[in-house]
């Protein structure tokens, strides 16, 4: 810890403008200070101003007008899901700068490095590598403090992602593409390796960051089960599941929360097309968001539950139905959903879809009834993926109309069955945590010690419980 560094940066954000805001303030928004609250109200949430901060979190009101008592979430009707359990989707694309949660994991993973003066804002540069959107999150945060900062993602990702980029990073040469897509992690941790030889790159991979975890856990835990209670209301609603994409495995640590005060089992969502959890497979897909052919750090194996592996054919057709003239008249017209709902369906993005489409093979393989939940997440939105929707429509050419709406809704929907999903043994646990060793151990060197102490519960308590102590921290930052 340098005193020196945090009396500076302390300083250098009075002259910004910047207030970090606490863990508790980002569990519940309504502890905000009252002038900043006002202030929120004359800035735009997509505005680079430190302010900004205070929406980092799942509380934001869908029309931005200030914040609510729970996160903005939709319960999927059973006549669109073919189950009786109630599946509860979180959205994402409410939180500030980026339209998507990542913007959380950023500050979660950059918060304790101001906080103990480890990041010299003279010095260092923070390099944001990601598949998606956590790079953007970065950008943005590192943005509105004033602080230098490079974004690595694979170069097939979507072309609004890279429009995002261009528009806010201080140099285009800071955009750093590498080869490949969605799968190719490894040529992300290449790129990071190179950049780390200048220790004046301090890389922040959200894949190996247990703050990315701890900020999960304590901050979006908490706040999806206030979006569970209010549904149960007064019901016997119990939340069987947690259902989340593997990614960087930050988002799943909110099951952690779940679990330890409600036993609600964890279930992690990846690609069919690359099925590493499953069967310790590879191979490329386009659900984008949720890198894989690897097992993050941060992944707390022993403590899952389901893997539930999602075809990329059924995100990218079901995107295309919920997001086209065509497909929302078919669900309108032929299925007889209300217009509302269906004008709520591009708020899903392709993880998002693939999340729910997860929770309903899981509602059939556990017979779950209208007494039961599942909580899960939509991280973004569909206008992250408008580039690979006319990529999807192309496809078809110039046979996309009603009766492929009505054939790729039953396939990919109302037709899912429970294959290609496992629940986990003992055994498949330590077989999925060992998978790890290779990426971790082997290629990037962590210690063998280090990477066994993740089998412990205690070990993941341990960064939880460092994330929820920060807070005296930030006050006395604040108040240098």
């Amino acid at each position: 810890m340098s005193q020196a560094v945090i009396n500076k940066t302390s300083d250098y954000f009075k002259s910004k403008g910047v207030v970090l805001p606490s863990i508790k303030e980002l569990q519940n928004p309504k502890t905000i200070n009252e002038d900043i609250k006002n202030s929120l109200k004359k800035i735009n949430n997509n505005e680079a101003n430190p302010l900004n901060l205070f929406r980092v979190h799942w509380f934001n009101k869908k029309d931005q007008s200030g914040f609510a008592d729970e996160p903005e979430h939709i319960v999927l009707p059973s006549e669109f899901t073919g189950v009786k359990a109630k599946i509860i989707v979180n959205m994402g694309r409410y939180f500030p700068l980026i339209t998507a949660h990542k913007v959380l994991a950023a500050y979660g993973c950059l918060l304790p490095r101001i906080l103990n003066g480890t990041f010299d804002y003279e010095k260092h540069k923070a390099v944001w590598p990601s598949t998606g959107n956590y790079c953007r999150g970065g950008v943005a945060i590192s943005r509105i403090m004033g602080l230098s900062s490079i974004a690595i993602l694979p170069e097939g990702m979507s072309n609004e992602r890279f429009e995002w980029l261009n528009n806010w990073v201080e140099d285009k040469k800071n955009i750093i593409k590498t080869k490949g897509t969605e799968s190719n992690v490894k040529e992300i941790y290449d790129a990071c390796n190179e950049l780390k030889k200048d220790n004046k790159n301090d890389i922040i991979n959200q894949f190996d960051e247990y703050y990315n975890y701890g900020i999960h856990r304590s901050v979006t835990g908490p706040s999806f089960e206030k979006s569970f209670l209010k549904v149960k209301g007064n019901s016997n609603l119990t939340p069987r599941f947690y259902v989340s994409a593997s990614g960087s495995s930050g988002t799943l640590a909110a099951g952690d929360y779940l679990k330890d005060k409600y036993q609600t089992k964890i279930a992690v969502v990846e690609a069919l097309e690359c099925p590493t959890l499953l069967h310790g497979g590879y191979g490329e897909h386009n659900i984008q968001g949720i890198g894989d052919k690897h097992v993050p750090l941060i992944h707390n194996v022993m403590n899952t539950d389901f893997v539930v592996d999602v075809s990329d054919q059924a995100t990218n057709n079901l995107n295309m139905i919920f997001n086209t003239v065509i497909g929302r008249k078919f669900l309108i017209e032929r299925k007889n959903f209300d217009p509302v709902f269906v004008s709520r369906l591009p708020e899903f993005g392709f993880s998002a879809i693939a999340n729910i489409i997860a929770s309903i093979k899981l509602a059939k393989y556990m017979d779950l009834n209208s007494n039961d939940a599942i909580i899960t997440v939509a991280t973004d939105g569909a206008d992250l993926y408008m580039s690979e929707l006319n990529k999807t429509i192309n496809e078809f050419k110039n046979n996309y109309d009603e009766i492929l709406c009505a054939e790729l809704y039953g396939k990919h929907l109302l037709g899912l069955s429970t294959d290609n999903m496992l629940e986990l043994s003992q055994m498949d646990k330590k077989r999925i945590f060992n998978l790890g060793y290779f990426t971790w151990v082997e290629q990037q060197g962590i210690s063998l010690e280090d990477f066994e102490k993740r089998k412990n519960q205690e070990f993941w308590n341990s960064h939880y419980n460092y994330m929820l102590s920060l807070d005296n921290q930030i006050k006395e930052f604040n108040n240098i």
